[in-house]
């Protein structure tokens, strides 16, 4: 085999090695969504946090559909260290994470006031919805137990009875002539709604909510009692 032919061949090997390591070498870039949280022996996950890394070294995150953070991070592949500022955020004084990416796993771990911090991300296509996200629209009373804040006659179920969470979280309640307004908030940990009605003669009040596909279940928190309403998803306001 002459020289001309056996320089090729090292070309060629050399070229197809470097491109199988770049295909298998695990990468930062993207978006990745935290699975699991835990600081210290305490599971802490938030509920559907994101987070986009893009090669410029610009980052953003958020809790489903919202984006609340945006900034930069530094990510140092010979030790494997992260750090990530954001522009409208507040400083962060602890050490930087340790990285370990294995294909579309990224576990990040650092000792955060004293406590270890592990987070566990996958890398994902699409943005996750949050509870907030899924309770979003309206929804029609379909069964009412137990009495209540709101619909508080269980026996009197008319069809016009809604609940309408809006973007802007407020809510519209609406129960034969009666209708309250005011906002409300959703747990960022645990499926959980704060409900804020307006006006001094009204208690705010908190629920757990079980969302199927087009129902959803909320159940009465800090009672002895069971008072749970089930809604059904409409797209029309009842009687328009």
């Amino acid at each position: 085999m002459n020289v001309s032919i056996k320089l090729k061949l090292l070309i060629f090997f050399t070229s197809t090695l470097s491109l199988i390591s770049c295909q298998n070498e695990s990468k930062i870039e993207g978006q990745w969504v935290i699975k699991s949280a835990t600081v210290g022996n305490e599971k802490m996950t938030p509920d559907a946090r994101w987070v986009r890394f893009h090669s410029d070294f610009t980052q953003e995150s958020g809790n489903g559909w919202l984006q609340h953070s945006f900034g930069t991070y530094n990510f140092d592949k010979d030790t494997g260290s992260l750090t990530i500022i954001n522009t409208n955020g507040i400083h962060d004084s602890n050490e930087p994470f340790k990285v370990e990416i294995d294909n579309k796993s990224m576990t990040l771990n650092r000792i955060q006031d004293g406590q270890m911090v592990e987070v566990i991300l996958e890398q994902a296509q699409k943005l996750p919805m949050t509870h907030g996200d899924e309770l979003f629209g309206l929804w029609k009373l379909n069964e009412a137990i137990g009495s209540g804040p709101y619909f508080k006659d269980p026996d009197r179920i008319i069809d016009s009875d809604y609940i309408f969470f809006r973007w802007d979280k407020r809510f519209v309640i609406s129960s034969g002539t009666v209708n309250i307004n005011g906002v409300y908030n959703v747990h960022g940990h645990k499926p959980e709604v704060e409900l804020i009605p307006y006006g001094a003669h009204l208690q705010r009040n908190f629920w757990n909510m079980k969302i199927n596909k087009d129902t959803i279940t909320l159940q009465l928190l800090n009672t002895d009692s069971t008072v749970t309403r089930t809604f059904k998803r409409i797209h029309e306001f009842p009687g328009s």
